[in-house]
């Protein structure tokens, strides 16, 4: 098959999937029509906001339609005039039958991590919040379940001891955007061998984040803690609450740094000096470097020491 006989429709919202996006325009594939997310009001002002992959779409005049039901049968006409015979997905939403099987070449999904490992909505950040050494992605042709279909391939990336979710994330993206154009090579040219995922037991799952699963538990050991904060910074950010004499405050934390240290204080107990503040845990000490109180910008702790008094009793929980 030529290039030219591949008529591709690209499917994906954030900005990870806009680097996928760039690679197959820069290397002059057909896009036929981009599918993302409709916009959504946000800020103060409630102002429509655009995803990301359709301000790049729009900045290159492809073709966007922006469904809110992928069964509604006006869209799925919409869909079927494009006359695509292959679909990418890179960071979208669950697709029906009617869409997955429509071209003929298929629909594949590129997803941050190696399949089987980590199905689910926050792969990236669970790789690193359970401490993983490695990671990677995975190419896989889509079926009726989420993130089980048949493997093109795979790419292994190595995770870093100070890795956080933000810079694997944009690691990731770059070479993630390379395995989807060789994957789409293997199509043009008839190459395509797939490997049916294996069912395997105990398998980790990337579970959706919500307040509950971002919140630190400071009764934990001093690795975990400091794994979970850098699996979520610097997005949605690991959050605690500081009780500092008789105020309450949620308050979100970014960079730390761990030490591994044996003593006799309670976990979550709060040490600051004129540049340092230090929470007690299990085994050691989570020395926070970066984090921000209600209603206030992030801010690096020495800023903070300078205008922010502890009192003596103060602590995490």
């Amino acid at each position: 098959m030529k290039r030219s006989e591949l008529k591709i429709i690209f499917m994906g919202t954030p900005d990870f999937a806009v680097a996928t996006l760039k690679a197959l325009v820069d290397n002059n594939y057909n896009i036929v029509g981009v599918i993302t997310a409709p916009d959504k009001p946000s800020g103060r002002g409630r102002k429509l906001n655009q995803s990301a992959v359709k301000k790049y779409a729009i900045a290159h005049n492809l073709n966007v339609l922006q469904p809110t039901n992928l069964k509604n049968e006006d869209f799925i006409k919409e869909l079927r005039d494009l006359n695509a015979n292959l679909q990418i997905v890179v960071a979208f939403r669950m697709l029906p039958e009617v869409v997955w099987n429509m071209p003929s070449y298929g629909t594949f999904n590129l997803h941050a991590s190696l399949l089987p490992n980590y199905r689910g909505a926050a792969p990236i950040h669970w790789a690193i919040i359970n401490g993983e050494t490695k990671t990677g992605l995975t190419t896989f042709f889509i079926d009726e379940k989420i993130d089980t279909g048949a493997i093109i391939l795979q790419d292994e990336v190595d995770i870093q001891t100070d890795e956080t979710v933000g810079s694997l994330h944009d690691k990731l993206m770059f070479i993630g955007s390379s395995l989807v154009l060789k994957t789409v090579d293997l199509i043009e040219n008839g190459d395509v061998k797939t490997v049916i995922q294996p069912k395997t037991a105990n398998l980790k799952t990337a579970y959706k984040l919500n307040r509950e699963n971002c919140k630190v538990d400071w009764n934990l050991d001093v690795d975990t803690i400091y794994n979970k904060i850098r699996g979520l910074n610097p997005f949605p950010a690991a959050w605690c609450e500081l009780i500092n004499g008789e105020d309450t405050l949620n308050v979100k934390i970014f960079k730390v740094e761990k030490e591994h240290h044996s003593h006799s204080y309670e976990n979550g107990a709060l040490f600051s000096s004129k540049d340092e503040l230090k929470i007690a845990v299990r085994d050691g000490y989570i020395n926070i470097k970066e984090l921000q109180l209600p209603g206030k910008r992030k801010m690096e702790v020495k800023s903070l020491l300078n205008g922010y008094n502890f009192e003596r009793n103060a602590k995490m929980l």
